[in-house]
């Protein structure tokens, strides 16, 4: 791997602790120096580090500008809400907490963070729509490219002069569709497919890059490309015209705000004088792919001195700025490089390259001596068909192919801006010799948090199949699959995969972005969606276990993060009343939307009011936990009381005698076992009747059942069960898909059905991955503990022989690496400030202890 920043390992795994308690990581609004922050009290958070164990904080400052919030008593403190007078838009603010320990000693950090744009001043342009299609000279061969319907990607640019020298020059922008901005022919930033999928018709996020370096004395050129993206663009499954779901053409807004060495200031906005032409790009589309007609290019269209009289002024399209809002994720960036493991000619100018790694992304293809007018096709696939040829049948209508029509020349790079495609092999045609071809990886920028490790090379295996699978469909926003016609923010596979998720990457930024969608789709009458964000006619609302990912991704997040608010009370509760209201006995048959069921189980169906009913009971009860969280007393009693009545209505609906489960399914014993839907005695008899059911076949649960099933085993005395599931080979198991070359997780078990779903890049399944962490290697929290303040190191060893996981947790790094040999069992630990943990060794003994590190040794045939 080139440069693969997708793989790093966490910071804290590369560094040593300090000799004393010093805060590290600081952190606003879950990002790391952000830039345009738009909250007006934003979270400030830092995490722990010290050598000494027993160093554990007792007070924190938090200094921002001017402002002191003065010494705070708070042990469990590990960020802070802004508490100062308002904010000043576009200023950068440097902050520094300082934290005490038991002993007076103190240890500081600082940061800073620049706060968003306040008052809009720039005008939304595009190219004129109605001069779109006979504006430029059309280039010999154009009509070859099969355009889908799609048109060129605008040009827009202006110029301008500076007088004096700057100091600062930030520039605010955003589009209805894509963007790429060059400031004197220099990238401004990095971001990828900027601005990022929201759903344009509620909110539009913009973003912020700092381009001082690249502004001169004199002229300047502040150029922007667009393209249609998922605003104009084919998204999803509908095979409808581009431009189906939310606009025609994209358009652009954007402020360049310059500061002067003497002060003064101004702003350089879009509206009238901007000027509009077509490139090499003839076509950028995120399913059907991208055209560069490199004949077309116009050099130096984004540097000074380019005569842009030819062209035509752009078109002034309104002014509304209401819905434009300040980016709360880290963007979509190109976070590593594949070469070729293998590269085949398999037919006159035919090339198949095999990078050994299914990814999200796109493939960057120089060509050289080559004569103006050839055409350069590249293909992408997941997979082989029978014959070792590119499998696309499982694409569906995305056409994933990317074109070039050369210029003729030495050496021509052509690396597409305005797409991505799911893929380990490309198909490149048109070519007689293959020169330097790569993959480039995309995905959102989500700090990696965690690694493991253990003694099996195929679970280890597995593990990594898991983390490119979530590097791949966390593009914008958490999708099924990057490759097919669909591509979508479905919320149960998000909900399922999200402790997953949790441990391999910090992603409060991302769902925190992601959560607004989730918000911005839910109905007026309370039903959250079944996708976010929300498309026309995209699936309805109201599916079990999709749509209650609006309860059960907040709760997690605020217990992962510590961030009380990410629990939107309201919303939930709407939620919950919307179900309620629906279905009066409190049994869930009433259908407020589709019902999945739980989807793609190779077993026998749960019967769909059981399962219905169990994620009822479990959205009633989390959402009366949030509402005690966030002081709203009276609600989390009615609501508390509302679960309780589900809770009775389930189980004299489905339950009988033994703790049997109406449909006598694995997913129907693992939803009611975890949701807490039984007694005692009853849990007894399901756990039996489960583990007696996974023993007959394997595991038999589809998305929704997955994520439960280790977990549940092992809470219930049974992870030799847990980890005979995880070892097992034949299908249906996750060590399958690894002995037949899977470097992602599947859409199915077995990767066989319908190749119209059938996707080979497919986290659900993935979802096994939280149990690595807290099963096999043991990294888990105690109940109602949050922030991992309250640690429970519990490892299971089964039969392997070592296993180690680190978390860089949202207090403080968390380690845990084990031994299981001839002389015994070996323990060490590592306990962030701040926290407590309890742990558990094997033949039951259990270890109280403080933040710092930690050995056991338990020698053979002794006890500890």
């Amino acid at each position: 791997m080139i440069g693969n920043a997708a793989h790093r390992a966490p910071d804290s795994v590369r560094m040593a602790a300090p000799a004393r308690l010093t805060p590290y990581g600081l952190r606003c609004e879950h990002r790391e120096t952000p830039l345009g922050v738009g909250e007006p009290r934003p979270l400030l958070s830092w995490r722990l580090a010290s050598a000494r164990v027993g160093d554990d904080p007792v007070a924190y400052e938090l200094e921002v500008g001017g402002w002191s919030s003065g010494r705070v008593a708070d042990p469990a403190a590990i960020g802070a809400v802004y508490g100062g007078p308002p904010l000043l838009p576009r200023t950068r603010y440097v902050w520094r907490v300082t934290v005490w320990a038991e002993d007076g000693t103190e240890g500081s950090a600082e940061s800073w963070f620049e706060t968003g744009q306040d008052v809009w001043r720039a005008s939304w342009i595009a190219h004129d729509p109605r001069a779109v299609d006979h504006m430029d000279p059309p280039v010999e061969g154009d009509q070859a490219l099969g355009h889908h319907g799609l048109l060129p990607c605008p040009q827009l640019r202006t110029s301008f002069e500076n007088t004096a020298p700057v100091t600062g020059a930030r520039l605010f922008i955003s589009a209805k569709g894509l963007y790429e901005a060059r400031v004197n022919g220099h990238r401004a930033g990095d971001a990828e497919l900027a601005p990022g999928w929201t759903d344009y018709r509620r909110r539009i996020q913009y973003q912020v890059h700092d381009v001082t370096s690249a502004l001169l004395d004199g002229e300047n050129v502040l150029a922007v490309t667009l393209a249609d993206g998922w605003w104009s663009g084919f998204v999803g499954f509908e095979p409808r015209s581009p431009g189906y779901h939310y606009g025609r053409f994209p358009e652009l807004i954007a402020e360049l705000h310059l500061t002067f060495e003497d002060g003064s200031t101004r702003v350089v906005a879009t509206g009238d004088g901007w000027r509009t032409g077509h490139g090499e790009v003839r076509y950028g589309d995120l399913l059907k792919g991208e055209c560069h007609d490199a004949r077309a290019e116009t050099a130096g269209w984004d540097l000074p001195g380019f005569d842009d009289s030819s062209w035509r002024p752009a078109v002034v399209t309104g002014d509304d700025h209401s819905l434009l809002v300040a980016s709360r994720d880290e963007p979509v960036r190109a976070l590593g490089e594949l070469l070729p493991v293998s590269s085949t000619l398999i037919g006159p100018g035919v090339h198949l390259v095999d990078f050994g790694q299914n990814i999200a992304g796109r493939v960057r293809l120089t060509v050289r001596d080559q004569e103006p007018g050839r055409r350069v096709t590249v293909r992408h696939g997941e997979t082989l068909d029978g014959e070792d040829r590119l499998h696309t049948a499982n694409l569906r209508t995305a056409d994933a192919t990317d074109v070039l029509i050369t210029a003729g020349g030495a050496e021509e790079v052509f690396e597409p801006r305005f797409t991505y495609h799911g893929f380990r092999y490309a198909e490149v045609s048109g070519l007689d010799r293959l020169d330097d071809i790569r993959a480039v990886v995309l995905h959102s920028d989500t700090p990696p948090v965690g690694t493991f490790e253990c003694s099996d090379p195929e679970i280890n295996r597995l593990y990594e199949n898991i983390g490119w699978g979530q590097r791949g469909n966390f593009v914008s926003v958490p999708t099924d699959c990057p490759q097919r016609d669909e591509r979508l923010g479905w919320l149960a596979d998000a909900q399922v995969f999200l402790p997953t998720a949790c441990f391999n990457a910090d992603v409060s930024g991302f769902f925190s972005k992601w959560m607004r969608d989730v918000l911005d789709a839910q109905s007026s009458e309370g039903g959250f969606s079944n996708v976010a964000p929300l498309l026309s006619g995209v699936a309805d609302e109201g599916a079990p276990g999709w749509a209650d990912a609006g309860v059960l991704v907040p709760w997690h997040l605020y217990r992962v993060y510590g961030d009380d608010r990410f629990l939107d009370v309201d919303a939930m509760a709407r939620w919950v009343d919307f179900v309620a209201g629906n279905n009066p006995d409190l049994i869930w048959r009433h259908r407020t939307g589709p019902h999945f069921a739980d989807w793609l189980a190779p077993g026998p169906a749960t019967p769909r009011e059981v399962l219905a009913t169990a994620f009822f009971h479990r959205s009633a009860a989390l959402t009366a936990e949030a509402a005690r969280v966030r002081g709203r007393h009276d609600e989390a009693e009615r609501l508390g009381k509302l679960a309780a009545r589900i809770r009775a209505a389930f189980a004299a609906a489905f339950v009988g005698d033994g703790g049997l489960v109406e449909g006598d399914t694995q997913t129907g014993y693992l939803l009611a076992l975890a949701f807490d839907l039984l007694t005692p005695e009853q849990s007894r008899g399901a756990a039996a009747r489960l583990a007696a059911l996974v023993e007959e076949s394997g595991p038999l649960t589809g998305f929704l059942g997955v994520n439960l099933l280790c977990p549940v085993l092992s809470a219930h005395g049974r992870d030799d069960l847990a980890h005979a599931l995880l070892r097992r080979t034949d299908p249906p198991s996750w060590l399958y898909q690894v002995r037949h070359g899977a470097t992602t997780v599947w859409e199915r078990w077995d990767g066989v059905g319908a190749a119209s779903m059938n996707s080979f890049n497919h986290y659900a399944f993935g979802s096994i991955g939280e149990w690595l962490y807290s099963g096999v290697a043991g990294i888990d929290q105690a109940p109602g503990s949050i922030a991992f303040e309250e640690l429970v190191i519990r490892p299971l060893p089964g039969d392997l022989s070592r296993a180690s996981a680190s978390y860089e947790s949202a207090r403080g790094l968390i380690s845990v690496s084990w031994r299981n040999d001839g002389e015994g069992f070996h323990l060490r630990a590592l306990v962030p400030p701040g926290a407590t943990a309890t742990v558990h060794l094997p033949g039951g003994d259990t270890r109280r202890v403080s933040s710092g590190e930690h050995t056991f040794e338990l020698v053979r045939g002794e006890k500890s």
